[in-house]
C-alpha cells in the first residue's frame, strides 16, 4: 500500500484495506494463530501507522479490532498457496 497523495484514506471499518496493509507489513511472520492472539494494544498502534490510515485512536472499538484480526487470517489465508 504506497503512501501517497493520491491513495484513498483508510477508516476504521475499511477492514479489508487494513488487513491487506497488515499483511504487507507483516507477511507470513504472523500465522492464523499468531494473529489471533495479538494483543488489541498492538494492533491498535499498528493500525495507526499503516500508510493512508486516516482514523483516529478514539475512534476505535473492540468490534473493530476483532474484525480486523479476522480479515487479516482471511487475507493471510488467501497468499498461502
Amino acid at each position: 500500500m504506497p503512501d501517497n497523495k493520491f491513495a484513498l484514506p483508510i477508516y476504521w471499518n475499511d477492514y479489508e484495506d487494513i488487513a491487506m496493509g497488515l499483511y504487507e507489513k507483516f507477511g507470513d511472520e504472523f500465522g492464523e494463530s499468531k494473529i489471533y492472539r495479538i494483543r488489541f494494544t498492538d494492533l491498535l498502534e499498528w493500525v495507526l501507522t499503516l500508510p493512508n490510515f486516516a482514523g483516529k485512536r478514539e475512534e476505535a472499538n473492540e468490534g473493530h479490532l476483532e474484525q480486523i484480526q479476522s480479515t487479516w487470517v482471511y487475507e493471510w489465508r488467501d497468499n498461502q498457496g
